[in-house]
């Protein structure tokens, strides 16, 4: 047995323990080591190897800590899932990265390294592709950086499409006119707009014609220059239609493409556009390639438990071969 002791401020203590001690209990479980509290830090007792491990993370979330935002149990999940190599980044990076604020005056920020590299690859490439399971916040941190490049002026307008692919329903279904039927499907995009912006500057916007939210089939025929264009859900685009999308970049424009591989709704024998887009893509230059995992889900921890159960039962492509994640051009 092993015991580190582990300095951290005493202001910290209460945030760093969590509601009725469960990120205490969360990393006690994760290491199988015992963590007591101390006059002079927190001791962590076990097998030398998990002790260690557990105190590393135990400093990382004292990093998290110090900046004043509250510590949960996914932020334990996250950090102590990291391997030897990630667990040397700092998360600091992390936090002091603010990509924009919401109406409420909250910062939105990459949470786990996966997304950090996300962000970083919006930033220098003109166009990114953002792939993996729910929940890893690929469409959530586009339309973040979506919303900063318009109000810093860096793009005159938004555009965020989705194709209109139904998951197990029939458009023709449902009531009202065209733009009713297509509205659900477009759904979480003005949320995060909402969320961003507030209804009313949205309202505005979409009335003068600078943002524009709009099926994919709407994207033909159009050349879009000092734009930030967002394609959500690309998953769901044939071939044909991923072409044409990405034949539509302008001057001056910035596009983010999002999808998760495992969720394709097309029709039988039609083959994705994403997949096709990303094995083709994947060594131009001005072209970001990031692949999340299920360590970068940052929903309720029983979302990651679900995409990695589904992991198992569906034998995922290998992490590394013709996806692999490309850093500003670079494979790696």
């Amino acid at each position: 047995m092993a015991e580190h002791l582990v300095q951290v401020p005493a202001d910290t203590i209460s945030n760093i323990f969590g509601n009725i001690d469960e990120n205490i209990h969360a990393l006690e479980k994760n290491f199988n080591v015992i963590i007591d509290n101390r006059s002079d830090g927190l001791l962590v007792t076990g097998d030398p190897d998990q002790a260690e491990k557990a105190s590393n993370v135990l400093r990382k979330l004292a990093q998290v800590a110090i900046t004043g935002e509250t510590i949960t149990l996914q932020h334990v999940n996250y950090l102590s899932s990291l391997s030897v190599d990630e667990a040397k980044e700092d998360v600091r990076d992390l936090l002091s990265d603010v990509v924009c604020f919401t109406k409420q005056g909250k910062p939105v920020r990459p949470k786990t390294l996966g997304q950090k590299r996300y962000v970083d690859l919006i930033r220098n490439n003109t166009l990114t592709i953002g792939a993996g399971p729910a929940g890893t916040g690929k469409t959530y941190l586009a339309m973040a950086m979506a919303v900063q490049a318009f109000k810093k002026g860096d793009v005159d307008r938004i555009i965020l499409t989705r194709p209109a692919i139904e998951a197990g329903e029939k458009l023709g279904f449902l009531p009202g006119d065209l733009q009713s039927k297509i509205d659900p499907y477009l759904r979480p995009l003005y949320d995060a707009l909402y969320e961003m912006m507030g209804p009313d500057a949205v309202s505005r916007n979409l009335e003068r014609g600078v943002i524009e939210v709009a099926p994919l089939a709407y994207m033909r025929g159009r050349t879009l220059d000092h734009s930030f264009i967002v394609l959500d859900e690309a998953q769901n685009t044939t071939q044909a239609q991923m072409k044409m999308f990405l034949t539509r970049i302008g001057f001056y424009s910035k596009v983010v493409i999002t999808g998760d591989l495992t969720q394709i709704d097309l029709p039988e024998g039609q083959k994705s556009g994403l997949r096709q887009a990303v094995a083709i893509l994947k060594d131009i230059e001005d072209i970001g390639i990031c692949r999340f995992t299920r360590q970068d889900v940052v929903r309720h921890p029983l979302v990651q438990r679900i995409v990695e159960a589904y992991e198992r039962s569906e034998h995922p492509e290998p992490a590394h071969g013709p996806w692999d994640r490309k850093e500003g051009g670079v494979r790696k």
